[in-house]
């Protein structure tokens, strides 16, 4: 019984394919919506996950649990052009308040003051032009403490890292990133070597490990490519490049009519020890460097955590969408399916006819038309499969935007495209086995 069930329904497949063979042209047109939707389908799955791999590289390096402090020079211009003038308030004279900007004090209060703070990096980042034998190039020293390495993920591929000595009395030495090692010592070893930033120079002790960051990853983060820096202890910055604090006079400082504000820092990253602490840690400092700036708010406080998560979120309803699309043109397709398969029961009814009525049963006109509707959208799904896997290619290439394509994605879209012929096919082929034979010999 079980020999005879197949061979009938080996009977059905070919007698479909057969079918398929000689309308190939209207075959291709009605699988043309299944081509496009599994395609859709699995170039939108592929730029979801490279979106979300790419969220989880970013968090990677700014770190889950950091605060940025940067300060506001913006913000600076505009009290300093108030603080020309004398405001008054209820018929009193006011004097400009003044804020000495975001410095090295402000970091170790933050470290000192707020418990929930594991650690923080004070940056000053200098451009300057660096010269070595007889390649010279402009490039940024950055002024840190150890810290900063553990805060960004940063490791050293060679030397050693800024002894306590250094830290303290602002020695000329340097690490140097990946991307300087390769441009100035391409044949040979740094460690040891002397290098001229500005007008000072420098001894190498250290090249940090080649950190690989997109394009794209930069501007959105508004981080440098770390493999192009020049590091130094702070100390080193402050004494033999610049201390905005050193430059002022202390009369200077007590002027009311041009108050000259400037910051010592470029920028402060706050490592916090639970992730659950990041806004009220954040709370905490933004109210304390108030206070300690006269009340005057010339830094800005953000969470890049909170950044990511909402370009996440983003990225996700823009998934949704584009998903939903191809979605609405898998069902466009299987509609296709169903209408061509209506119209092939209209033209083959004296077929039909006579294959009832030299012995075939219901349920063999069924599984035949079956099979053509599935074997329509088997073949769109494996196009659909190709075009797809060549779209997130070419998005990746072309467009900067990072796609994954995972054998999830392939699996799904076929059981799709399967799934859809299946079922829009059920009604055209239980309309041809329902029909009578006599009525359909009689058509002409």
């Amino acid at each position: 019984m079980q020999s005879l069930w197949g061979t009938r329904n080996s009977n059905n497949l070919r007698i479909a394919l057969d079918s398929l063979v000689a309308n190939r042209l209207r075959s291709f047109l009605t699988a043309l919506g299944i081509i496009f939707g599994v395609g859709a389908v699995i170039a939108m799955l592929a730029i979801g996950r490279g979106a979300k791999e790419e969220i989880m590289n970013q968090m990677k390096l700014v770190g889950v649990n950091n605060i940025v402090i940067k300060p506001v020079t913006e913000k600076k211009e505009e009290e300093e052009k108030e603080g020309t003038e004398q405001k008054k308030t209820g018929g009193q004279e006011q004097k400009a308040k003044f804020s000495k900007g975001l410095s090295l004090a402000d970091a170790h209060s933050i470290l000192k003051m707020v418990p929930t703070v594991e650690a923080i990096s004070a940056e000053m980042i200098l451009d300057q032009d660096v010269i070595y034998q007889s390649k010279s190039k402009k490039l940024k020293t950055v002024g840190v403490e150890p810290s900063f390495f553990l805060l960004n993920n940063i490791g050293l591929a060679e030397g050693r890292m800024f002894n306590d000595m250094q830290l303290a009395t602002g020695d000329g030495v340097c690490i140097i990133g990946a991307g300087v090692k390769r441009k100035f010592f391409l044949s040979e070893d740094p460690i040891g070597k002397d290098i001229k930033c500005g007008q000072q120079w420098l001894r190498v002790i250290g090249v940090t490990d080649e950190k690989l960051i997109s394009s794209a990853t930069k501007e959105n983060l508004g981080i440098r490519d770390y493999n192009m820096d020049v590091y130094i202890p702070i100390q080193t910055a402050l004494v033999r490049y610049r201390n905005p604090a050193f430059k002022i006079s202390e009369n200077q400082w007590q002027r009311d009519d041009n108050p000259v504000p400037t910051h010592q820092l470029d920028q402060l990253i706050v490592k916090v020890r639970d992730p659950e602490q990041l806004t009220e840690s954040a709370g905490i400092i933004s109210r304390m460097l108030k206070r300690r700036h006269s009340e005057v708010e010339d830094f800005e406080v953000t969470i890049p955590e909170q950044l990511l998560k909402q370009q996440q979120k983003t990225k996700d309803v823009f998934n949704i969408v584009l998903s939903a699309i191809a979605g609405i043109s898998l069902l466009v397709g299987g509609i296709g399916i169903m209408n061509i398969m209506l119209a092939s029961v209209l033209e083959r009814t004296k077929e039909i006819g006579i294959r009832m009525a030299l012995g075939a049963q219901k349920s063999d006109i069924v599984m035949q038309f079956l099979f053509e509707a599935v074997l329509i959208s088997l073949c769109g799904g494996i196009i659909g499969i190709l075009l797809g896997v060549a779209g997130a290619y070419f998005v990746d290439k072309v467009a900067d935007i990072k796609t994954i394509i995972s054998a999830i994605s392939i699996l799904l879209s076929f059981v799709l495209a399967s799934s859809v012929g299946l079922i829009f096919g059920i009604s055209p082929a239980r309309k041809a086995a329902n029909q009578n034979p006599i009525e359909c010999l009689r058509h002409a």
